[in-house]
């Protein structure tokens, strides 16, 4: 592909609309990583800081069409300069694949055709499962879980990948 400017970049066509993302400048920093929590209803979002060392939790995007969740999740791409994209894959216990396995796949796909970013699926076996009692512990009223628990287990899903990043380069 080459260096990239600072110019806007068109990455995609989905549902008919082309994609507009803008690129950031090639640098020597470490990657800006988008880490996602797929559900049926919410999506929670994170994203890695510029080093690649922590997650932070940023929004949970409440799902009401393909289209809308796409524009979230570029503006917060455009506002990051995210360039890989990280999806938890729900494994069951026993390491083989469920059902949920195939719309998060197929979610994957989708997020690859409209943005042009490497999409890496990551086991996220009992994240929100820890971000519930997370929340629980910190004495959390359950209206104000609903909204923070898919965000806190896309952090999750996210420190996962990026601790494994590390062990991997020491």
């Amino acid at each position: 592909m080459g260096p990239l400017t600072d110019k806007a970049l068109f990455r995609g066509k989905i549902g008919g609309y082309l994609l507009r993302v803008t690129a950031k400048k090639e640098t020597n920093q470490s990657v800006r990583i988008l880490g996602l929590d797929f559900g049926d209803k919410r999506i929670g979002v994170a994203v890695s800081d510029e080093l690649g060392l922590t997650a932070q939790g940023v929004s949970t995007i409440i799902r009401k069409n393909n289209k809308q969740v796409i524009d979230d999740l570029k503006q917060v791409i455009n506002r990051y300069g995210v360039d890989r994209i990280l999806v938890g894959y729900p494994l069951r216990l026993d390491g083989s694949e469920g059902i949920q396995c195939e719309k998060v796949s197929h979610f994957a796909r989708y997020l690859e055709t409209a943005f042009g970013l490497t999409v890496v699926k990551w086991d996220e076996t009992l994240s929100s499962k820890a971000a519930e009692e997370i929340l629980s512990e910190a004495a959390v009223p359950w209206q104000k879980r609903r909204m923070i628990v898919d965000k806190l287990a896309a952090t999750i899903i996210l420190q996962d990948y990026l601790d494994h990043l590390s062990r991997k380069k020491n």
